[in-house]
């Protein structure tokens, strides 16, 4: 029962990973897949177990559904692909026609049939192992011991699949391993339980030998009562379990780690309240034991609510007990996360164990099968991820929800003993944490800021916080950042340049929305219809606020609540431009964004000419992770290249660029394409604000060709559907960050060669010879300033910030005067020193006026008044 439980854990997570690639993590996707999953389990325990109460070969039953399970994981391993592309198409597009409704009942029957044949086997394990060893024992069936012997094995298929097996050998061989414990499951029974055992018929088949028969006429009746309070137990503890992650989500990294992390001790707590139950159970349990059984779960949910207040604390504090110099590990970092986890799950979990275990041995003394009993509980387990998340938690919020689920343990309790202390006492314990308690929900608010917005949604919070400043900045779980209203320049420059490198683009693709500066900057060139996917209907209302003055009004891009790849993949539409937010590698679920299947489907969706681009947070992400995304893009997009979205050293932003149909640029094409660029206000001369004056600025972002790329990327693995590398390996700089974003960039630019040795494998040959070797003079100069960048410590002292920067600066002039990054700070220094220092200002205007004559009006504002 242990490799058993080790097995299922393991499809789980598999198939999981697996149905996302067609269902997306839409909120109706996401729950479709657990309800799903738990209806199989149900729905094989109820119509199975009795054919195996009833059966002489119980061990035959047993392991022809452990064989049952292995066949369908290989078939689902060979079949899953197509069968999820048919699936697709008949779902259609979220948020569109035929409607939400359709789309949800598709994906629920359709992961539901998928999974069937397995999870149905699953659901029959337990009840016919069960039956195996009630006929060796002498004694009533060990239901305690297999179910907390079924469970720590799911705790260890949860740990070893999500640290070791996905990571090393993929999605496919994992579940083939998976299939290999089945089998061995299925020899050994076969192998060590009897050949034939007698067989209950009737009604007895439902009892475990020694169970006195009178007891069979009060079956039915039992079942009748046992029914919705399994059901009910069931719902109430995936309900706490859901709504608790939810809470820590908001504290967490939110990595793939942090989910195996917080199921592995929700099903550790569960496995240890069987154990102990089945050690230390009453001889006679009786009605007085359930009660104070379902009185202790409820304190127990109580208790481990309150610990939430503290979770930030608690996350904190192994980093403490450790002392920061020496914390250099991923180990402790995730204990961070682990521990408030522990104390929010430790004692209810406990308690919830030990309740199934006596809840299904009582039913087995007056005649319900273990089938029924589980059925029945996995059934109401089913129930309780959509409506926590679409009726409880936005009709109470979490904390409400969470106090709600205490209470209602309590209202199964016999009602003649709700008066007494130890049960009416949670209720009003829940109802003055309910009117004093604050909401659980953390809101980082700087000092002298105020939140703007906060809303809960089904998959997570999103909130708007505005610092003493004024600067919004948009948060999901409160831990990532989507962007700011002081960031308009990057964001802007993230829709602009792609834009301005097609030739004349007329239908638009945003993959991600964040603020809607991005693609607002885009949606403003009156000659461009721009679509824009955003899986968090949260983010979309949130991005309302962000509206900027600086970017021109009137349109609007068409705003669609979808998962990314998902909408790539089913849309029908192609697209002249595809461009993909920084999407933070490390969260859970958006490494997909960053597989070669991925970048597959972008590809077919691009039309004749078409440009993609997809930028990476360099501040988020690792070389050797970056390795990973680089060689995937390269496997779909042979002649890619790279470019920068700005300068910044704070946080780089990385862009891979392809356009299959035409891989090299053109100045004179670049050029033309700003002289007639009509979308921001005041036109041409408005895209200098951006720093796109001309087309030696907007191909001046570029740093590396695929030759580059290629030995950037060197052997490092694909990140693909099956061995989604990047999911696993990008946590560690979250959690651990090694290196400073400034110096993964200078690390990324030396590796790329930035400077091309030869322009024209980037730059097609035009009218004005003397072109290419500008813009290769251009790259030189900007690889020279972030160097020199590095280096600086900014001051408020004029001739504190000279000294360190006009000698570089002037340097990096000299090696193009075509790069303004390096000439506007040094003008922008020599006005400020004109009001204390004439003759030195003067002086570094005439050595900037010798090195680029064309800046001599700019110059000559700057000039401090003559005598």
């Amino acid at each position: 029962m242990v490799a058993s439980g080790f097995a299922g854990l393991g499809y789980q997570i598999v198939w999981t990973q697996q149905a996302s690639r067609w269902l997306g993590h839409e909120a109706a996707a996401v729950f479709a897949v657990i309800t799903a999953f738990f209806g199989g389990l149900a729905l094989g325990a109820l119509a199975l177990a009795r054919r195996i109460d009833r059966s002489p070969y119980p061990a035959r039953w047993y392991a022809g559904c452990e064989l049952l399970i292995a066949l369908w994981s290989l078939v689902l391993a060979l079949a899953m692909a197509p069968i999820s592309d048919a699936l697709l198409g008949l779902m259609g597009l979220m948020g569109e026609p035929p409607g939400a409704l359709w789309q949800g009942a598709v994906a629920f029957i359709g992961c539901f049939l998928l999974l069937l044949p397995a999870t149905a086997a699953m659901g029959a394990t337990l009840p016919a192992m069960e039956r195996v060893l009630a006929g060796l024992a002498a004694r009533t069936s060990p239901i305690a011991a297999l179910y907390a012997s079924n469970t720590l094995g799911a705790v260890l298929g949860v740990l070893a699949t999500a640290f070791w097996l996905v990571p090393s050998i993929g999605l496919a061989r994992t579940a083939a391993a998976c299939a290999v414990l089945n089998l061995l499951c299925a020899g050994i029974a076969l192998a060590l339980a009897p050949r034939t055992q007698p067989a209950l018929g009737g009604a007895a088949a439902s009892l475990a030998p020694g169970i006195a028969s009178d007891t069979l006429p009060n079956a039915p009746r039992a079942a009748q009562r046992t029914w919705p309070l399994l059901a009910a137990t069931g719902f109430l503890g995936i309900a706490y379990e859901v709504l608790v992650v939810r809470v820590l989500s908001q504290v967490t990294e939110n990595t793939v780690y942090t989910f195996a992390l917080l199921l592995a001790i929700y099903l550790s707590g569960t496995a240890l309240g069987a154990a102990a139950y089945a050690r230390w159970a009453p001889a006679q349990p009786g009605v007085e034991t359930r009660n104070r059984l379902l009185a202790l779960v409820a304190w127990a949910c109580l208790i481990g609510t309150a610990s939430l207040w503290g979770a930030e604390h608690l996350r904190d504090a192994p980093l403490a007990w450790r002392g920061t110099a020496e914390v250099a590990s991923v180990a402790w970092a995730l204990a961070g996360e682990a521990l408030p986890a522990l104390l929010a799950f430790a004692l209810p979990t406990l308690a919830m164990g030990a309740l199934f275990s006596h809840l299904a041995t009582q039913a087995r003394r007056a005649g319900v099968g273990l089938g029924t009993t589980l059925g029945a509980n996995t059934l109401g387990a089913a129930a309780a991820p959509p409506l926590v998340a679409w009726a409880l938690v936005p009709l109470l919020g979490s904390r409400g929800a969470l106090l709600f689920v205490a209470a209602a343990y309590v209202l199964l309790i016999s009602p003649k003993t709700w008066l007494k202390p130890w049960a009416g006492g949670v209720a009003a314990a829940a109802l003055a944490a309910a009117l004093l308690a604050p909401p659980l929900a953390f809101i980082t608010v700087p000092e002298g800021g105020s939140v703007l917005s906060y809303r809960e949604g089904a998959l997570a919070a999103v909130s708007v916080v505005a610092d003493a400043d004024g600067v919004a900045r948009l948060r999901i779980n409160n831990r990532q950042q989507e962007g700011s209203s002081a960031t308009l320049l990057a964001d802007a420059r993230q829709a602009l340049l792609p834009e301005l490198l097609h030739p004349a683009p007329q239908r638009a693709l945003f993959l991600g929305l964040g603020t809607g500066v991005t693609a607002s900057a885009a949606v403003a060139d009156p000659a461009l219809q721009v679509d824009a996917a955003e899986l968090l209907p949260e983010v979309i209302e949130a991005s309302a606020l962000f509206t900027n003055a600086e970017l021109p009004a009137g349109r609007s891009p068409r705003l669609i609540a979808a998962d990314a790849r998902r909408y790539v993949k089913a849309a029908g539409p192609r697209y002249d431009l595809i461009v993909s937010d920084n999407f933070h590698p490390a969260r859970s679920g958006s490494g997909l964004l960053y597989t070669v299947e991925h970048f597959r489907a972008v590809r077919a969706r691009l039309a004749p000419g078409g440009l993609f681009c997809q930028w990476l947070p360099l501040h988020q992400i690792d070389l050797d992770t970056l390795r990973s995304v680089v060689q995937s893009f390269l496997a779909v997009y042979p002649d890619g290249a790279a470019l920068l979205a700005t300068n910044s050293l704070q946080t780089p932003v990385l862009g891979l660029l392809a356009r299959p149909d035409a891989p090299r640029f053109s100045l004179e094409a670049v050029q033309m394409r700003l002289a007639g660029y009509g979308g921001l206000r005041g036109g041409p001369q408005r895209l200098a604000d951006f720093g796109l004056g001309d087309a030696m600025a907007v191909l001046g972002s570029l740093v590396a060709d695929a030759q580059g790329l290629r030995r950037f990327a060197a052997a490092a693995p694909l990140n693909t559907d099956d061995r989604p590398v990047v999911a696993y390996r990008a946590p560690r700089i979250t959690y651990v960050p090694d290196s400073l974003p400034a110096d993964r960039l200078l690390a990324l630019l030396r590796e790329l060669g930035a400077t091309p040795a030869e322009p024209a494998v980037l730059i097609e040959a035009g009218t004005d010879p003397a072109g290419p070797p500008r813009l290769a003079a251009y790259w030189a100069a900007r690889d020279r300033f972030l160097e020199v960048g590095r280096a600086v410590r900014p001051s408020a002292d004029v001739r504190q910030m000279l000294a360190q920067v006009q000698a570089p600066l002037l340097a990096v002039l000299q090696t193009s005067p075509d790069f303004r990054p390096a000439f506007e700070p040094l003008q922008r220094m020599a006005q400020q020193l004109a009001q204390t220092d004439p003759a030195a200002a003067q002086a570094l205007i005439d050595t900037l006026a010798a090195i680029d004559a064309r800046r001599a009006p700019a110059l000559a504002a700057a000039a401090p008044p003559k005598p």
